[in-house]
């Protein structure tokens, strides 16, 4: 679609580069109410075939591969040659304006000559100019969309990586319950499943609806509480609307599971404050939790962190602010997105 798109837009440049051009040259002398020279066709003919030479076949064989002496060389061989083959078999006239009424004598006098090589070398160079325009531009569009998959497989990549990490974590739950034998067990299977749900049918969207992915912290959250012998002090508080709010998905999940994860100890005592704020200019995200005392030393437990922090500078650069802060008790995130806008 978009390849059509811009070759509609080339066409539309190309059709009023001549509309443009057959309107400078036969301006004068429509105003003047004079007879069209003889001559002007045929150097309009010549101009479209050295434009489009150029165009389609000079610039990009040889000036857009570095080969610019040669390039210049050839040009302006080529325009002398089709000046000496215009002036000779087309005699020029005296131009009141742009072209001509007075006859001259054949051969190459030098207003002549000049004027001829004016009026052919300015549509060549424009021609060399706006093929060099189309070059950037497709080669940048091609960098921008190779920068984008490249991201995109990236963000596949981490994702990847961050889904087995949480269902490690929600397996270690649903086996706590079960040694305890708790009766919960079989309602922390159901959340389970429908946290999994969400992770293949939306984790792979670039993005979500923001309510979709709050429903799911919330299952995650309660999931955490029937595994916990005191969520006394957990919480979830959520200001403001989402107001068709669009995020990436298992955005936040990260920062909520390493809460838990190091906020309780063997005693089953968790202490994690979570608050979600939604403002029209950004969504602040803070999780607080304290340092469980009687915990074992765990292995790998910056994976997740490390894989959101790569996906925060992927998908928001320059507009997110990621703190995080530990003082051997307190463990802190605090994440400001600014909006750019994702809504569905």
């Amino acid at each position: 679609m978009r390849s059509i798109i811009n070759n509609r837009i080339q066409i539309v440049v190309h059709i009023s580069i001549w509309i443009l051009f057959y309107g400078l040259t036969f301006y004068p002398v429509l105003n003047d109410a004079r007879p069209i020279p003889s001559d002007v066709f045929p150097k309009l003919m010549v101009i479209i075939v050295l434009f489009y030479f150029n165009y389609f076949y000079l610039v990009p064989e040889y000036l857009l591969k570095k080969t610019v002496l040669f390039y210049l060389f050839l040009s302006l061989g080529l325009l002398i040659f089709s000046v000496y083959l215009l002036n000779h078999f087309f005699p020029p006239r005296i131009p009141d304006n742009f072209f001509i009424q007075q006859e001259r004598p054949r051969g190459l006098g030098f207003m002549p000559f000049y004027r001829t090589f004016v009026n052919l070398g300015i549509p060549y160079v424009i021609s060399a100019i706006l093929r060099m325009y189309v070059e950037w531009k497709r080669n940048e569009n091609l960098r921008l969309s190779v920068e984008k998959e490249n991201i995109k497989s990236e963000l596949q990549f981490l994702k990847a990586q961050l889904n087995p990490h949480f269902l490690f974590n929600s397996l270690n739950t649903i086996y706590a319950l079960s040694v305890k034998k708790s009766p919960d067990t079989s309602e922390a299977i159901v959340d389970l499943s429908e946290l999994m749900r969400y992770m293949i049918y939306e984790a792979d969207k670039d993005l979500v609806p923001l309510n979709k992915e709050l429903d799911y912290i919330k299952s995650y959250i309660q999931l955490q509480r029937l595994r916990l012998s005191d969520s006394e002090n957990v919480s979830l508080k959520i200001t403001g609307e989402d107001r068709g709010r669009a995020v990436p998905p298992l955005l936040f999940i990260s920062f909520i599971e390493n809460a838990f994860k190091y906020g309780t100890d063997y005693k089953g005592k968790t202490y994690v404050k979570i608050s979600l704020i939604i403002t029209d200019a950004s969504i602040y995200l803070n999780v607080k939790n304290k340092i469980g005392i009687f915990r074992e030393p765990t292995k790998n437990s910056g994976i997740g962190l490390e894989n959101i922090r790569n996906q925060l500078e992927l998908i928001y650069p320059g507009l997110h602010n990621l703190e995080v802060s530990n003082d051997g008790q307190d463990y802190e995130v605090s994440l400001t997105i600014y909006q750019k806008q994702s809504s569905l």
